[in-house]
């Protein structure tokens, strides 16, 4: 019996195993630290669209930093695919890069950078970093075209390469990649920034094998997968067996308005359960797509908010997970699809996982949300003719639940610890003014014994002739659906008004050229209620008629008798 396998039967004492977690856990917070202080793209180091993790040399991940949800279920795919192609010829020294879809990723703009971790010449594990990435070529600064039909319309796309051997960069990677964006200063400055952060990971974890011992750190990294899954099955298992299912539509695909069918059932027996999405639409030629690293970290997420969403993540929870779908569905994206807009299919993967599991865990789950990211991106060319590219989600309205009214002004699940722009930074870098930023009460929430939050209206004045705009606003027919009687909430949309008074709504939609003196507002829904809106109290209906986020009209049309109710009286 070798060494591991004898520590494996002896459990570690649990000072240890805790200091050890808590250390793991504290290098991905500090790879998260370097990355978005050595990036020099806004939508890295403000937005903290990336995310950093540590896997074992099996790829299963043990610590991950927040960020970007989506990326919580890409890691360990993306690293077994390296695993995989390049395990017999992989040394000390060595980094790797992919953004393939079709290989655990989720679109083009996302490179993940892996280093294999090694104490001496023992491989003990993997830092990986994923982050966004401005521009990776393609036919539209930005690289996610609204009207892609295939993957080479989106940009360069590594399949899993070399980027450094014997910690030296490998040249001809960085001429391909300087060669194939447009923003060649930026992207090499995030690649830089990500294998600073993957250095800083092997750094960290040689000195706990040098204080503790590798073996020791086998035994921890076991110890925090085999903890969590105990603690997921006995989730699971609380649950009433049985099958629950969930319908929805996708509005529109980027190239067509039509609404696109999908369907989930979650099959809960014991300690497993099985989300199968077989009888959802086919792939489309469109970017609306995902693959299936980007549909099961739709179904991580979810999965990880009904057993423990405070717990730090790690592939341990999942091991009662099963995903089922064939190949070629807009959750199962096949080359050559176009991915670039997968955090749409995703959201609505997560959705009708949120839709299904709701009923059931209604503590965890709320009713329907504004869902889509309503990703938008202004570009041109700044006056000392160089292009920009801005790209930024919206945040917008979640449902009730059974016990509070539903969050306002919040990021969509798919992106988790995403900001948007500050408008100081925003005004200095691209020719753009904000003019608004409210809360979209026009548009109103769900109503319901507890009401729906509200979207945002994000409002921007064009500064510069020869800008244009793309974007990807879904949930523009499909209104976010109640809970247990509550009402449905509200669409999101886009408006662009020009100086004359003239107006245009759009959804997903390629290019629109806009002029100096265009105002674009940016319009997310707010979620659906929950319970009947003849139960809500009235007083906090005359609360929200107060707070501005109701006119009496519309309360009486939602709340009927409630909203007349007369103010309680004091005794005298």
């Amino acid at each position: 019996m070798n060494e591991l396998a004898r520590h494996r039967e002896t459990p570690l004492d649990p000072v240890t195993q805790e200091i050890l977690q808590g250390k793991l856990l504290a290098v991905v917070d500090e790879m998260g630290i370097v990355l978005a202080r050595c990036s020099m793209s806004p939508v890295v180091y403000e937005v903290l669209d990336f995310a950093c993790g540590i896997c074992t040399v099996a790829g299963d991940l043990v610590a991950q930093t927040n960020g970007i949800t989506l990326f919580t279920g890409t890691f360990s795919a993306q690293v077994r695919a390296l695993h995989n192609r390049f395990a017999a010829t992989m040394a000390p020294g060595d980094v790797f890069i992919t953004n393939d879809p079709y290989r655990g990723g989720t679109h083009g703009c996302d490179f993940a950078v892996v280093r294999p971790i090694y104490d001496g010449d023992a491989h003990v594990g993997y830092a990986i970093t994923v982050a966004h990435w401005l521009d990776v070529g393609g036919t539209v600064p930005g690289s996610l075209p609204a009207d892609a039909t295939t993957i080479f319309q989106e940009g360069l796309r590594l399949p899993g390469v070399r980027v450094m051997r014997g910690d030296q960069l490998v040249d001809d990677i960085v001429a391909i990649i300087r060669e194939n964006v447009r923003l060649p200063e930026l992207a090499l400055g995030d690649l830089n920034a990500q294998l600073a952060a993957a250095r800083i990971a092997e750094k960290r974890v040689q000195e706990i094998c040098t204080k503790y011992g590798r073996t020791t750190l086998m035994v921890v990294f076991d110890g925090i997968l085999a903890a969590s899954e105990r603690l997921a099955r006995a989730a699971v298992r609380a649950l009433p067996d049985g099958c629950y299912k969930a319908s929805d539509f996708i509005d529109g695909d980027g190239r067509t308005d039509e609404r696109i069918p999908i369907q989930l059932t979650v099959t809960i027996a014991g300690d497993e359960m099985i989300f199968d999405y077989t009888g959802s639409s086919p792939a489309r030629a469109a970017p609306i797509n995902c693959s299936r690293g980007a549909l099961h970290s739709a179904v991580k997420t979810i999965f990880k908010a009904m057993v423990t969403p405070q717990a730090p993540s790690n592939d341990g929870w999942f091991r009662p997970v099963q995903v089922v779908v064939p190949d070629g569905t807009v959750f199962s994206a096949v080359k050559p699809s176009p991915t670039g807009w997968y955090y749409e299919g995703s959201a609505q993967a997560s959705e009708l996982a949120w839709k299904a599991l709701a009923p059931i865990a209604p503590e965890r789950f709320s009713a329907g949300s504004y869902t889509s990211l309503c990703a938008t991106y202004f570009c041109g060319t700044l006056p000392d003719g160089n292009e920009f590219v801005h790209i930024e989600p919206q945040h917008g309205g979640w449902g009730a639940t059974s016990y509070r009214d539903g969050a306002s002004a919040l990021i969509a699940v798919t992106d988790g610890d995403t900001f948007n722009y500050p408008a100081e930074l925003l005004e200095a870098k691209f020719p753009l003014r904000i003019v608004r930023h409210a809360l979209n009460i026009e548009g109103g929430a769900g109503a319901g014994q507890w009401r729906g939050g509200f979207g945002v209206i994000r409002e921007y004045e064009v500064l510069a002739a020869g800008t244009y705009l793309y974007a990807s606003f879904g949930r523009s027919a499909t209104r976010p659906w109640g809970l247990a009687g509550g009402r449905e909430g509200s669409l999101n949309y886009i408006e662009v008004q020009r100086p004359d008074g003239t107006q245009v709504r759009l959804s997903r939609t390629a290019y629109h050229p806009l002029h100096a003196g265009d105002r674009v507002r940016l319009v997310t829904g707010g979620g659906g209620g929950w319970g009947s809106p003849q139960d809500r109290p009235a007083a906090r209906v005359r609360d929200d008629i107060a707070n501005g986020y109701l006119d009496p009209a519309t309360a009486a049309s939602d709340y009927g008798s409630v909203a007349r109710s007369p103010e309680p009286t004091s005794a005298a």
